[in-house]
């Protein structure tokens, strides 16, 4: 017998609408993902981007980090054995991320740690493919696999996540760690030049790396750049290390040059920002929906989830190239479920 709704991703998308499924009595199947070695490299393990962040003070509702008993109250002794005591404002990624996974299964979402490889979207029931090599059919799909930032891939920017890596500016920038501190965004594109911009709100001074001598951004956001008495481009210039330590987390960079490679500079900072674009998760979907230029899922009606596929819904990051915020992905997750419960009273399914 077929599922009536299958949610794919466990970012806080896939877990907004699990928690509206669920309450709507839909008993939603929701597939978390792999706990694998490629996942982790790749970013995609289970709970999503924000599980690799530290402190989340833009998540409305956690005015302070210090939640008391509440988190043992709130979540079983095996869930909680991983997370780090968090110390600062609002509250880690982590905890914020197993809270909406709690509430989820309060509600009777039951929960698979597996990867879907393989998807059939043809016809109804639809049918999925786990890594495992579970099948499952569904009369409705939420597909919330959101989009993984992309690195440059050095060894030393995965050392330094959440100690001041971040490919995220709105999201971290205002952290204590860099306010009033040189930082460092690489980059060429409108995302370089608005992180950049962002950053000189709360940064002593920002220097912008791009390996070549002019940006690929739009004239008028690179001249918005160029015109910021904060920022300093490092043209032709290539990050070769990010340095610090582990007790005070980034220190600085050094770039080497791409025309000159002669050309060694340290840079100090408190930060580093990849601003070089994001992936969507969609390689499971092998074209069977519509995507947009830049790989996102298309949402093919304004202001509703819709995707080319009748009964498939899509919320988060992988349908969202310009918020990309857990708030918004939120949000959207609520609308995804929202969606899927109509359509499927329509269709007689309830």
């Amino acid at each position: 017998m077929a599922e009536r709704v299958i949610i794919i991703g466990s970012g806080p998308a896939g877990w907004s609408a699990a928690i509206y499924v669920a309450r709507a009595s839909l008993e939603p199947v929701l597939f978390e993902g792999a706990i694998t070695e490629e996942n982790r490299q790749k970013g995609t393990l289970p709970l999503g981007q924000l599980a690799l962040t530290t402190e989340v003070e833009n998540f409305a509702g956690f005015p302070v980090a210090d939640l008391g008993g509440y988190l043992e109250k709130a979540l079983p002794e095996e869930r909680r054995q991983f997370m780090a005591p968090h110390r600062g404002h609002g509250v880690s990624g982590p905890e914020l991320m197993e809270l909406m996974r709690q509430q989820a299964l309060n509600f009777g979402t039951r929960i698979i740690t597996d990867d879907i490889v393989d998807i059939d979207l043809s016809k109804r029931p639809f049918k999925v493919t786990s890594l495992e090599g579970q099948v499952l059919e569904a009369e409705a799909i939420i597909i919330a696999t959101g989009a993984r930032a992309n690195y440059l891939g050095l060894p030393s920017e995965d050392r330094f996540k959440n100690m001041g890596v971040s490919a995220c500016a709105v999201c971290d920038g205002a952290l204590p760690r860099f306010r009033g501190k040189p930082l460092v965004v690489v980059g060429g594109g409108d995302s370089a030049m608005e992180e950049a911009g962002y950053l000189t709100k709360f940064a002593s001074k920002v220097y912008l790396v791009h390996r070549r001598d002019s940006f690929r951004a739009s004239k008028i956001m690179a001249e918005r750049a160029l015109a910021n008495p904060k920022i300093e481009v490092k043209w032709n210039s290539g990050i070769e290390e990010v340095l610090g330590t582990d007790q005070d987390g980034v220190t600085g960079v050094r770039i080497r040059g791409t025309v000159d490679p002669e050309r060694v500079e340290t840079l100090e900072a408190a930060g580093y920002f990849a601003a070089i674009g994001h992936t969507p998760n969609v390689d499971f979907l092998k074209g069977q929906l519509k995507l947009t230029a830049k790989n996102y899922i298309q949402w093919t009606t304004p202001q509703r989830t819709y995707t080319s596929v009748e009964g498939v819904f899509a919320a988060g990051d992988v349908a969202d190239d310009y918020y990309r915020q857990a708030i918004t992905a939120a949000g959207s997750g609520c609308q995804a479920a929202l969606d899927a419960e109509r359509w499927l009273a329509l269709q007689g399914v309830h």
